[in-house]
């Protein structure tokens, strides 16, 4: 069997595993980096950069440089935490022709699900290379929080990249697969897992080789983004009281002030003040203005407080959901780049009334937990049983707009459940079945799924015929409902498709379109960086000694020998 690969396609950063044998490896970028950023940009001669190359040249380059497109799986432009992102990025989102969010870059728009199919892309590239073999099928994790229309978004965005998504699992259950914990005791352990864009919290039950989830709760809008932005609010608030200037409308200045702010955040987890300098961030009639500031860890937290609180409520729920308290709880397992912020941990360890567990690697536990279930799948692991949940409650809409729930959240996956329904006229011939996922007692508080009839009833008093509605949830949290007539054995049954997303029409012609010329605009765009970066460093103090690593070697017969700094020096004669 070919070898099946672990993702962990992140809002911020991406990285990947595998098994080898009963050893785990971490699979490096083709840059040698442990984890690759998700970042596509869009070069003015036609090219792709993804990845470091990407970020390295975010700056000079915003309004075609693409980041966190996690936080728009599966989601409507009108949605209001898209409309509230509008302000604070740089690139231009649109509405597309369905009423989904989408990308305008580079005179063309782009689906959430393609441009993360870009980076997938890019890591199954740089795995084959490293691994020296194809790569065809992949495990990818995503928030637990997600829902069904998020989790077919990522679906697409493995078949337009080549890839067979054999299974999506959640970042909490993955991270628990990782973690260590899996003695023949008992353990009950909460993941606490606070990314760039998500927060999910699981509490799991584990021993003998089992690992059950009990309950998971979180926010698909939540995570290291949201600090960084109050960094950059803040930021911009002192410069408009020193220079009566407001910077928010300059795509230019908010990616400098988002890279100068992501920067600072990650230096004051180790110290107590950083200076912020952005030189020339605004020209007057008057001159240049320039930002430059201190940045105290009190401050930080000041402004970030809120936000890392806001993390408490899931967990809470979580906690009721499992029917324990924190003392029940014997471990708990940070994951996600913010939850190294000092903040982050000491509001952990509030909730639960203990010391975080740091006995693995933030970054990596994810994509380590997929590559593990990743070697179970394929039967070289034997002991291991997952048993995930549903994150949300499944039912449909019944008279009176009342929500009946079939599946509870937090039901154990996969998992078959049905309920048996009636008319509510004489002589009805169909009914109407309106899938709904959420916790409200009202159908219409909650989140439309699916919508189909079922029709050839036969004539019957109100109240009569017997119709079973039954609900199917695979591993991966797809689902499907089908509804039946127990009198006259009519079935009809759907698998969700949900109102968002692309068409199964739009994913194969956007997988062709994609792998024709994804290789050669990666290439094109990758050289013509590589010449930008050689010609600035030609220019800069220091010439040649500077070259980044990823620079392609001069060409000494063109340019002539020069000089090492050796050459100035000779030998004194005696």
């Amino acid at each position: 069997m070919s070898k099946i690969i672990g993702i962990d396609l992140g809002t911020t950063n991406s990285c990947m595993g595998i098994m080898e044998g009963e050893r785990l490896l971490v699979i490096p970028n083709d840059e040698n980096f442990r984890t690759t950023p998700s970042v596509v940009a869009f070069t003015k001669e036609g090219g792709l950069l993804v990845g470091n190359q990407a970020k390295r040249q975010q700056v000079m380059n915003p309004e075609n440089t693409v980041f966190s497109i996690k936080r728009f799986m599966g989601r409507k432009f009108s949605d209001k935490i898209v409309s509230g992102d509008i302000k604070s990025i740089p690139y231009k989102l649109v509405p597309a022709s369905n009423g989904d969010v989408w990308v305008e870059v580079a005179g063309r728009t782009y689906s959430p699900p393609e441009l993360s199919a870009m980076v997938l892309m890019k890591l199954k590239k740089d795995a084959e290379a490293y691994l020296r073999e194809p790569v065809e099928k992949a495990v990818v994790t995503v928030p637990a929080y997600f829902n069904d229309s998020q989790r077919q978004a990522t679906k697409d965005s493995g078949k337009i990249a080549g890839l067979d998504i054999v299974r999506i699992i959640n970042e909490p259950t993955a991270a628990a697969l990782a973690s260590g914990f899996d003695s023949k005791v008992r353990t009950r352990i909460v993941i606490y897992d606070l990314g760039g864009g998500t927060f999910d919290t699981s509490i799991l039950e584990l021993g003998q080789g089992i690992f059950k989830v009990l309950s998971t709760c979180g926010d698909t809008h939540l995570g290291g983004d949201d600090f960084d932005q109050a960094v950059i609010d803040y930021l911009v608030a002192e410069f408009y009281k020193a220079e009566g200037i407001d910077l928010r409308n300059d795509r230019v200045a908010l990616q400098r002030l988002k890279d100068g702010a992501e920067k600072a955040k990650i230096n004051l987890s180790t110290l107590d003040s950083v200076e912020i300098t952005l030189p020339f961030i605004a020209v007057t009639k008057d001159g240049p203005k320039h930002l430059k500031t201190v940045l105290t860890k009190t401050k930080l937290e000041e402004i970030t407080k809120d936000i890392a609180e806001s993390t408490a409520g899931p967990c809470q729920t979580a906690l009721a959901d499992a029917g324990l308290r924190a003392s029940d709880i014997d471990e708990v397992v940070l994951v996600g780049g913010q939850t190294k912020m000092p903040l982050v941990r000491s509001v952990v360890k509030r909730i639960f009334k203990k010391e975080p567990y740091a006995g693995i690697n933030p970054d990596e536990a994810v994509a380590s937990g997929a590559a593990k279930q990743a070697s179970v799948l394929k039967g070289d692991i034997r002991d291991i049983l997952l048993l995930d949940v549903t994150a949300f409650s499944l039912g449909i809409k019944t008279e009176g707009g009342i929500f009946s729930k079939i599946i509870e959240k937090n039901s154990s996956i996969p998992t078959r459940k049905s309920e048996t329904y009636t008319t509510t006229k004489d002589d009805q011939s169909f009914v109407r079945i309106e899938v709904f996922q959420g916790e409200k007692p009202m159908a219409a508080d909650n989140k439309p799924i699916g919508t189909f009839d079922l029709v050839g009833i036969p004539p019957a008093q109100k109240g009569t015929p017997k119709i079973q509605v039954l609900f199917d949830i695979d591993a991966n949290g797809i689902i499907k409902v089908s509804a039946k007539d127990l009198s006259s054995g009519k079935e009809q049954a759907i698998k969700i498709t949900p109102e968002s997303g692309l068409s199964n029409s739009d994913v194969d012609s956007k997988t062709k379109e994609l792998g024709n010329d994804f290789a050669s605009r990666l290439s094109k765009g990758e050289k013509l960086q590589a010449e930008q970066n050689y010609k600035e460093t030609e220019q800069a103090p220091g010439g040649e000694e500077n070259l980044p690593a990823s620079a392609p070697a001069p060409d000494r017969e063109k340019q002539g020998q020069k000089k090492s700094i050796f050459d100035l020096f000779k030998k004194k004669d005696n």
